[in-house]
This record gives C-alpha cells, sequence and structure tokens, in this order.
C-alpha cells in the first residue's frame, strides 16, 4: 500500500489556527461506564474554524469522549462549554440544536429509509425550508453519488457511500461543529484519501470547527491543526500537528518510521516517553 504523502503545516506559531475564541471547552472530564472510568480529567478545547484531531490506541477513551461532548454519555465529573454556554449533562437531542452534529463510529446511517429520508433526519430539528433545500445541495455538491443514489435503501450502500451519507446528514443539521469518529474505519486508501480531502473541503468553505477522533495517524495529522495524545483516559500530549508529527515518540508509535541505528533499537524497546 502507497503511503499517503505528508504535507507539513507551518510550524511559526505554537498555537493552532483558527480564531482566538475557543469554541468548544472541556475542563477536568471524568466519564465511567459504571464502576470503570474510561475519561480521566481531560481538558481540551477546539478553536472557532479548526480541525483538532485526537489520537490515541484502542480502548484510550476517544470515542467516549465524543459521546461525552454530544450528550449520549454523562460526564462523572468537570465541565463542557461550547459556545459561551455551559452544556454538561445537556441532553443529546438539545447539544445537536446547540450547534454540535456527530458522525458516530460505524457511520449508524438508517439502513431501512431512503439516502434521502437519512439525509432529512439530519434537519429534523431545523424549520428553515430553504436553508435545509440549500444545505441539501451543497451536500450533494460534495457527495455527487448521494444524489444519485437519493431513492436507495441506504442499508444497500457501500461502506465508503454510507460514510458519504453519516457526514452529508451531520452537515443537515447545520452546525457548528461536527465530532467524527473513525470517518476512515473499514475504508479503501483510495476512498479514505477521498473522504478527507471532503473533510478538508467543508473545513474550509463553511469555518465549521470538527473534532476528529481517526485511527489513521498520518492522515489525521495530516488534515488537522492540532492534536491530542489520548492514553487510558488521559491526555498525555498535545500540540500542533506540524510539531507533533516531528516528535520521535509519534514517529515511533503513530507513523511507523523506525529511527536507524543502535539509539533506535533502544527506543522500540523502551516505553513511550510520556508516560
Amino acid at each position: 500500500m502507497t503511503d499517503i504523502p505528508i504535507t507539513l503545516p507551518s510550524t511559526s506559531v505554537a498555537t493552532p489556527s483558527g480564531s482566538d475564541h475557543a469554541l468548544l471547552t472541556l475542563t477536568n472530564i471524568e466519564s465511567a461506564y459504571g464502576p470503570v472510568k474510561a475519561i480521566r480529567g481531560v481538558s481540551l478545547e477546539v478553536k472557532k474554524g479548526q480541525i483538532v484531531t485526537l489520537l490515541g490506541s484502542n480502548g484510550a477513551g476517544k470515542t467516549t469522549l465524543l459521546k461525552t461532548i454530544s450528550g449520549i454519555m454523562d460526564p462523572v465529573r468537570g465541565s463542557i462549554e461550547f459556545a459561551n454556554e455551559d452544556i454538561t449533562g445537556v441532553e443529546s437531542s438539545d447539544i445537536v440544536k446547540k450547534g454540535i452534529s456527530h458522525v458516530p463510529e460505524g457511520r449508524e446511517v438508517f439502513p431501512l429509509l431512503t439516502v434521502y429520508e437519512n439525509l432529512m433526519m439530519g434537519a429534523y430539528t431545523r424549520k428553515d425550508r430553504d436553508g435545509v433545500a440549500r444545505d441539501l445541495e451543497q451536500a450533494y455538491r460534495y457527495f455527487p453519488i448521494l444524489k444519485e443514489r437519493e431513492s436507495q435503501a441506504a442499508g444497500l450502500l457501500s461502506g465508503g457511500q454510507q460514510q458519504m451519507l453519516a457526514i452529508a446528514r451531520a452537515l443537515l443539521a447545520d452546525p457548528q461543529m461536527i465530532l467524527m469518529d473513525e470517518p476512515s474505519l473499514g475504508l479503501s486508501p483510495k476512498l479514505t484519501k477521498e473522504i478527507f480531502a471532503i473533510i478538508r473541503m467543508i473545513n474550509r468553505d463553511s469555518g465549521r470547527s470538527i473534532l476528529l477522533v481517526e485511527q489513521n495517524a498520518r492522515i489525521a495529522l495530516q488534515t488537522a491543526d492540532f492534536g491530542y495524545i489520548m492514553e487510558n483516559g488521559r491526555i498525555v500530549m498535545q500540540d500542533t500537528c506540524a510539531r507533533l508529527m516531528q516528535k520521535d515518540d509519534i514517529q515511533e508509535f503513530y507513523l511507523g518510521i523506525k529511527q536507524e541505528g543502535v539509539r533506535a533499537e533502544r527506543r522500540w524497546k523502551k516505553k513511550k516517553t510520556w508516560r
């Protein structure tokens, strides 16, 4: 499989691009499944117009964190602020109305509904028919195949087409921020590149903020402005994506770039430096 080329963003600043205003701020968030604590004091922020990526191994707590932000789970401790409003513990349906859309892991389309009906489910909180029509046409411009298949049951789409539908459905809610959980899951390298090109386009065209969870660290760091690394429910590292890509631990454990020589052999035998 051919590696996806990395285009390094500018490293002239230590803070991520976008507005200085933090659209989303998490402060000391803790979430749990019964007695098992999955998120342990996580604090992060996403600025307006910014793409932020959240990287980590399976079980690190990334999906749980997105569920906590979108109201699917209530935090045990901490606070979540969105657009200068405390949304800690707010119902997920109200979170959508406040401007956050969630593209879940595994796509989760409605298989028995048509493509068009799935898209309209994304717009169920809206009353502005003209705005919905405009955003529907915009979604079809991003994903022309959905226009061609709009009368087809969503369950009959390919995995890549279902991922496109999940993203387009989120756009129909007209959100200020989109939470994306593993958009490349199960997709070919070619489709992954196409999906991420559209993610960048959505951010550039609309200025929507995106919080991205992704196992493909290479393309996630290439796409995002700022990154957080999660291990065992905690944030263990954060920086601009340009700088993260230059760190030895990130290259070694996330990008698969092994240093040459005796020092490299020793590094593979030791734990990550942030532990």
